[in-house]
C-alpha cells in the first residue's frame, strides 16, 4: 500500500496557475509603477519648463511696460508728445446672430471664420 501511495503524486499545496497568475500580477503592478513615475517625472519637468517660459514672458512683458513709461517720461521732459505704438493684432468676437445681418457683413463674417455666435479668431490689423 505505501508503494502504491507513493507513486501518486504529491498534490502541491499552492497550484501552478494560481502561482503563475500571482507573478503576472506581480509583474504588471511593477511595470504600471514604473510608468507611474516615469509619467511623473515628465510631468515634473514639463511643469518646470512651462514655469520658465511664464517668467520670460513676464520679464520680457514688464521690460516693454517700463521701456514705454521712459520714452513718455522722456518726451514729455523734452517738451514733446509719446505717441505709443498702435496694436497690431486684435481678438474677434461673434456676439450675434445671422437674423437681420445685410448680405456683405454675413460674407465678412464668413471670411473671418465667425460661423457661429461666441466663436472667435485673431486677426492681424492694418489699414484696410
Amino acid at each position: 500500500m505505501e508503494g502504491a501511495e507513493e507513486k501518486k503524486k504529491k498534490v502541491p499545496a499552492v497550484p501552478e496557475t494560481l502561482k503563475k497568475k500571482r507573478r503576472n500580477f506581480a509583474e504588471l503592478k511593477i511595470k504600471r509603477l514604473r510608468k507611474k513615475f516615469a509619467q511623473k517625472m515628465l510631468r515634473k519637468a514639463r511643469r518646470k519648463l512651462i514655469y520658465e517660459k511664464a517668467k520670460h514672458y513676464h520679464k520680457e512683458y514688464r521690460q516693454m511696460y517700463r521701456t514705454e513709461i521712459r520714452m513718455a517720461r522722456m518726451a514729455r521732459k523734452a517738451g514733446n508728445f509719446y505717441v505709443p505704438a498702435e496694436p497690431k493684432l486684435a481678438f474677434v468676437i461673434r456676439i450675434r446672430g445671422i437674423n437681420g445681418v445685410s448680405p456683405k457683413v454675413r460674407k465678412v463674417l464668413q471670411l473671418l471664420r465667425l460661423r457661429q455666435i461666441f466663436n472667435g479668431t485673431f486677426v492681424k490689423l492694418n489699414k484696410a
